[in-house]
């Protein structure tokens, strides 16, 4: 028998875990409720916004959106600032701004900051707190608070089937190629070729494709080998079971 102060622990304990169940209840709710999709826009109305692209809650900072065309299948994770134009309300003419090609993934916490053209080609998939932007602040008067000098800006181009690292920085300017990989923590600039991996702040090319010699330098580990067609997810959970089987003594 429990003694009379395990039962008033007991008791106790109830509410809160009530409150822990209704609180996680309800913000699952509001994930769903407050996503941004084609059909559901909520209070944003963006200039384009493809089937099946869908806006995490909560988002993050989101203005100018007549001027940010999203395309179909995209992934816009928590709290990414998405904005066209350097504040709110202004217009900023009939050209898109800000454009995601389809199947764009933007991870948790990042900032893309068009305050001229920045597009980002189909398949790309950026991790979170990517920060892309075309403005940087201007420091040529030294008398003058940085922050009160009138930036510059400039174009922003990123290809299709990129994949941007970590907490990489896309700087204005910039101009990637297909399929570029940039590593996590990264500084880009300038014009980056099809098939290379930049790393670094400064980034640099660090590795590229060449049509005859293949990857160079070599990469260092073999290529995945892709799931057969028509293996079911059943028979590679089989498969994985029978691993562990054999890997324990």
């Amino acid at each position: 028998m429990p003694t009379n102060r395990n039962t008033f622990s007991f008791l106790a304990r109830l509410p809160r875990r009530a409150a822990s169940r209704a609180v996680h209840r309800g913000w699952s709710w509001a994930q769903r409720a407050g996503a941004v999709t084609a059909e559901h826009p909520g209070r944003l109305r963006f200039g384009a916004i493809g089937p099946g692209t869908r806006l995490a809650f909560p988002q993050g900072t989101v203005f100018g959106e007549p001027w940010i065309e999203l395309g179909a299948h995209c992934v816009i994770g928590e709290q990414v600032t998405l904005t066209a134009g350097m504040m709110p309300d202004l217009d900023l003419g009939a050209d898109t701004v800000l454009t995601l090609g389809d199947g764009v993934v933007l991870g948790r916490g990042s900032h893309v900051i068009a305050d001229t053209t920045v597009t980002i080609g189909s398949d790309t998939y950026c991790g979170p707190y990517v920060y892309i932007t075309s403005t940087n602040h201007s420091y040529d008067d030294p008398h003058e608070p940085v922050g009160k000098q009138w930036p510059r800006m400039e174009p922003v181009s990123i290809g299709p089937g990129c994949w941007i690292g970590t907490g990489a920085v896309i700087l204005p300017g910039a101009r990637l190629g297909r399929n570029v990989v940039v590593a996590a923590g990264a500084g880009v600039r300038g014009e980056v070729p099809d098939h290379a991996v930049v790393a670094g702040a400064p980034a640099r090319v660090v590795r590229s494709w060449d049509a005859e010699k293949g990857w160079q330098p070599p990469l260092r580990t073999p290529a995945p080998v892709p799931i057969p067609e028509g293996v079911t997810p059943e028979q590679l959970l089989a498969l994985g079971e029978a691993d562990e089987a054999r890997n324990t003594p």
